[in-house]
């Protein structure tokens, strides 16, 4: 059962914020209660972003509530967490974000062989007319799917 996965959120306001250029897959260290919250899928990636310090790369602003049965040793809900990358990956992605001026965005987090995942993108900023023209262009196909399901009931 290799490849397989189970999806546990997607943070679909990258999609709408960001061209994203290329996905990277990386391993994320959590505590235990952070997991167990990740799995009841109590998770916002939202406004989340990463960003590489001393050649570690280090996702913030990304919320995991608090796990309910959790007790004194609860994690905190908005802490940092280590991605955890090749030396040769982080040195690359380095280049392209300081070089093309190029983000790192969460996109989406899931479970791979019972090991939490994170989909990074390095992802380009739009405009505000390339956010336009992306909504014009899902209202567009949307009315052509619309149009060809009604032809093919008659």
């Amino acid at each position: 059962m290799a490849g397989e996965f189970q999806v546990v959120t997607v943070n679909r306001q990258a999609f709408h914020d960001y061209f994203v250029d290329e996905k990277i897959e990386a391993g994320i260290a959590l505590t235990g209660t952070e997991v167990k919250s990740i799995r009841a899928g109590h998770i916002n990636l939202r406004g989340a972003f990463a960003r590489i310090k001393d050649g570690e790369v280090w996702l913030e602003g990304m919320h995991i509530a608090e796990y309910e049965q959790g007790t004194y040793m609860n994690h905190e809900p908005l802490r940092r967490r280590k991605l955890l990358l090749h030396h040769r990956e982080i040195e690359r992605l380095l280049r392209h974000t300081q070089a093309k001026g190029l983000t790192l965005v969460p996109l989406r987090m899931y479970f791979k062989e019972n090991h939490v995942k994170v989909e990074l993108g390095l992802c380009r900023g739009k405009k505000l007319y390339d956010k336009r023209e992306a909504i014009k262009e899902r209202e567009t196909n949307r009315e052509l799917a619309r149009i060809t399901k009604h032809r093919q009931r008659d």
